[in-house]
């Protein structure tokens, strides 16, 4: 923090997943969610926030963001709601019902991703089936490489996640969900999973950080809906570790692949101490 007025977002290169992530794509993808909660927490309190994204990319690498708040404005009912909905967001890796979304709801996932500067496309039947086979083959070729099951596992154990919040193994031929090696119990899961996956225009840091606030607003206006989401970013994963260029699509670079439903209540990961984020500038 900079004073009352201007707050910087730094990256966190001690956390930075160096095997299954070598580009920090993930990792700007997870600071852009924090910066969006950051932007919303400001409007909420009655400031306008002003993000300005790399601002420094040579000098200063860490520093991915810096928002400053120029001037005092009023909170929407609707920025307000999702405000209240940060504690209550988390990602759900149980089985989903076989209930459709509304056709309201994903217009409303998929506005607010364009907020952002990203598209969110929702795969049909087919489309869906051939992710999930691409998720499984990737898992199976990540499930061959030990220096990035070493890893995760370090990652896991260090986060101290649970195995019940990771998942429980599935029963059935469909396995809709990434493997971190810690699960718990067995289920059969959905046979059709919902799918969609978030596009951004480029492929590059300042890309990944519109990813991430778009995913964070996406994830909002889901569970204001009762919406659970989880991920497949197996594939991702997988093109990033072997340096693989992400072909030019004109529906743009996917950066996330999420699954979509009505699932059950399930308890929050542990999160960082404050005290761990903050780092106060005179």
């Amino acid at each position: 923090m900079r004073g009352d007025d201007v707050i910087e977002l730094l990256a966190d290169w001690d956390r930075w997943l160096r095997v299954s992530d070598p580009r920090g794509r993930s990792l700007h993808v997870s600071c852009g969610a924090a910066l969006f909660n950051l932007r919303i927490a400001a409007r909420v309190a009655g400031r306008m926030p002003v993000a300005r994204l790399l601002p420094e990319p040579e000098k200063a690498p860490d520093l991915l963001a810096t928002v400053r708040f120029d001037a005092w404005g009023q909170s929407s009912a609707e920025l307000r709601e999702l405000y209240e909905l940060i504690p209550c967001r988390r990602t759900n890796r149980q089985p989903f019902g076989d209930r459709l979304i509304p056709a309201p709801v994903l217009a409303g996932m998929r506005t607010a991703a364009s907020l952002e500067r990203a598209r969110l496309l929702f795969l049909d039947r087919r489309s869906a089936a051939d992710m999930l086979d691409y998720a499984a083959i990737a898992q199976d070729e990540l499930a061959r490489d030990n220096e990035c099951l070493a890893e995760l596992a370090a990652w896991t154990t260090g986060q101290g996640v649970p195995a019940h919040v990771q998942g429980p193994f599935a029963t059935g031929d469909v396995d809709p969900i990434r493997d971190f090696g810690r699960r718990a119990g067995s289920a059969r899961f959905e046979p059709r999973p919902q799918l969609a996956v978030l596009t951004t225009a480029g492929d590059e840091p300042m890309d990944w950080l519109r990813a991430g606030q778009a995913l964070q607003r996406v994830l909002l206006v889901a569970a204001k809906h009762a919406v659970s989401a989880s991920f497949l970013n197996q594939p991702l994963d997988l093109r990033d570790m072997r340096r693989r260029s992400d072909p030019h699509h004109r529906r743009g670079h996917p950066q996330m692949i999420m699954r979509l439903g009505y699932g059950p209540v399930v308890p929050r990961a542990p999160r960082r101490p404050v005290t761990d984020l903050l780092v106060q500038q005179a």
